[in-house]
């Protein structure tokens, strides 16, 4: 686990019940946080507008939704598309794609938190949260074997903890926190 608090990017992904909870995160986390955010959250695919809208209102960075082979920048929050599976490219760039639905979903938690893991190794932090399906497990999975760091929410606070529970019974964690602990620790960062 790196422990030098040298780390490089952050990927959030969440599903049911996680909305609020990034509504918390972005809100809370100070305006000059330097490390990039790339969050994928299972959205309906034919709602183009309104979801980024909602999370920058409440966030205290802008939010973006990342064009394809843009170049991800240090500070900045991105939000996967709706129906788009966003991918992390070698040269910190995105690649947007339409490939097949992984868990029922597109975006995939799994497909961003697998290529940013490829990426960025022991760079990054991969925090998983409240949702209802399997998406993310083996992300997290990758995320751990390649020295990044691994963050669930705790079950126990999730409204729907199949995510989390998933994660935890394909990899060693290494934190469980409440959304506020996860909170706290961004900010020590």
């Amino acid at each position: 686990m790196n422990t030098n608090n040298s780390y490089e990017a952050i990927v959030i992904g969440g599903s049911a019940g996680s909305f609020k909870m990034v509504l918390k995160i972005l809100n809370k986390i100070p305006a000059n946080f330097k490390l990039p955010i790339i969050m994928v959250l299972h959205r309906l695919k034919d709602v183009k507008h309104g979801f980024k809208e909602a999370l920058s209102i409440k966030s205290t960075k802008p939010v973006y939704e990342p064009s394809d082979s843009e170049v991800i920048k240090s500070g900045n929050v991105y939000l996967a598309p709706a129906n788009y599976h966003i991918v992390v490219e070698p040269g910190f760039k995105f690649f947007l794609s339409k490939g097949k639905v992984v868990h029922h979903s597109r975006p995939s938690i799994d497909i961003t938190f697998n290529s940013a893991a490829n990426v960025y190794k022991n760079k990054l932090i991969g925090i998983l949260l409240s949702g209802a399906n399997k998406d993310g497990a083996s992300g997290m999975k990758k995320i751990k074997d390649k020295g990044g760091l691994t963050i669930i929410q705790d079950p126990a606070e999730c409204l729907v903890d199949t995510m989390p529970v998933a994660a935890l019974n394909v990899t060693e964690i290494d934190h469980i926190y409440k959304v506020n602990e996860i909170i706290k620790f961004l900010n020590r960062l």
